[in-house]
């Protein structure tokens, strides 16, 4: 194949709120426990249904709000109306459990919602106390011994901010194993998780949108990570449908613009590949109407190109800074034009981490620069703003 690198999992992660360092050692971990019987569903009002589309954008408001300030004036600005903010379970109930620390959520939620904005909360990141070996070796990212344990920090979690967030993301990239534990994917035990925190929320705010976690797409088959079309085939095959309210993807467009179809790329000698164009969402949704699901909307977690000329395992599918402005607008355009009324909320990556480093991936994904107090925006930045909404 043209490309060595083309079944590497898409990985657009690396987000320091909840990280560790990079130089922990990967361990041997513990299977997991014998998988079981899914909750009963506490009951909940018919939601409402999103726009084809809404427009959300992802930022780090977590540690510096100062940044966190400017950054929201501007996301406002570009009429964009829903915020993505990652909030690490290991942030608020870190120490131990039933033990929190609500100053930096409480005041996340507060700033969002001081200016007429929505909250989409993706929850994850482990507290080391509830991992398989009691936080002996940290993990990244691992899934608890205990899924009730963070079944009880979502209801929490959704009891402290009830009406007051809008979404709920639960997880990200299970597909991939460094997401999991460093575990092989499994997407029976993430309908485990799934379930815990879904009836968490629920039990709390029944009107709380609960969206499955975005997947990696990836061509890998093997014990590091699953591609996301079998692991959603496997979610409802472990009968995960009634714990989402909507299913979550990730879109990544790579090297293709928007409008490429899978059945091109898979054509395509080059690439013999569905997963590496932007319309895999088209593929994901006929699994939901394989399996009558098709009343639920979709939800696209992260969306993005990368104009990175610097990490080889993104270089290879960069694009220019004008065209990864053009392919976001494109992007918004195809769905309102071809997937009304199954697709919803859109969330673009990233308003950038003030942290990041040329060197750190997601910095190219972003349509900013790190910097304070003078934006230093790209060409992105700006055809968001100005496309019609």
């Amino acid at each position: 194949m043209a490309f060595a690198i083309l079944a590497t999992p898409l990985l657009i992660g690396g987000e320091r709120q909840g990280a560790i360092s990079p130089l922990t050692p990967t361990p041997t971990v513990t299977p997991a426990a014998t998988p079981i019987p899914l909750p009963p569903i506490p009951p909940h009002p018919p939601l409402p249904k999103f726009n084809t589309p809404e427009y959300a954008i992802q930022a780090f408001l977590w540690w510096d709000f100062k940044v966190s300030v400017r950054d929201l004036d501007l996301i406002k600005d570009m009429g964009f109306k829903w915020v993505k903010q990652i909030f690490a379970w290991r942030d608020v109930e870190g120490i131990e459990k039933g033990k929190y620390d609500w100053f930096r959520p409480d005041t996340v939620v507060q700033m969002i919602e001081e200016r007429g904005l929505k909250l989409l909360a993706r929850i994850d990141h482990q507290p080391f106390w509830a991992q398989e070996d009691d936080g002996a070796v940290p993990l990244a990212s691992a899934p608890p011994k205990n899924y009730q344990d963070f079944g009880d920090f979502c209801r929490v979690f959704a009891e402290r901010y009830k009406g007051r967030i809008g979404a709920y993301q639960i997880w990200n990239e299970p597909n991939l194993s460094r997401e999991w534990g460093n575990k092989p994917p499994n997407p029976a035990e993430y309908v485990q998780l799934l379930a815990a925190c879904y009836v968490g929320i629920k039990s709390a705010d029944p009107e709380a949108i609960v969206i499955s976690a975005g997947l990696a797409p990836t061509g890998t088959d093997d014990e590091t990570a699953m591609p996301d079309d079998k692991f959603v085939r496997g979610m409802y095959e472990a009968g995960g449908a009634p714990y989402f309210d909507m299913l979550g993807v990730h879109a990544a467009g790579y090297m293709n613009p928007p409008e490429r179809s899978p059945d091109e790329t898979e054509a395509d000698p080059n690439l013999q590949a569905r997963w590496i164009t932007f319309r895999r969402v088209e593929d994901i949704r006929q699994i939901m109407v394989e399996h009558s699901d098709e009343d639920k909307q979709m939800t696209i977690l992260e969306m993005g190109w990368t104009t990175d000329t610097v990490n080889v395992s993104y270089s290879w599918h960069a694009v220019s800074e004008q065209q990864q402005a053009d392919y976001l607008v494109r992007a918004y355009q195809w769905a309102k034009e071809n997937w009304n009324p199954w697709l919803g909320l859109m969330t673009t990556i990233y308003f950038a981490d003030p942290d990041w480093k040329p060197e750190n991936e997601q910095y190219w994904f972003a349509i900013n620069r790190p910097a304070f107090p003078v934006p230093d925006f790209r060409l992105a930045y700006f055809a968001l703003k100005d496309m019609e909404k």
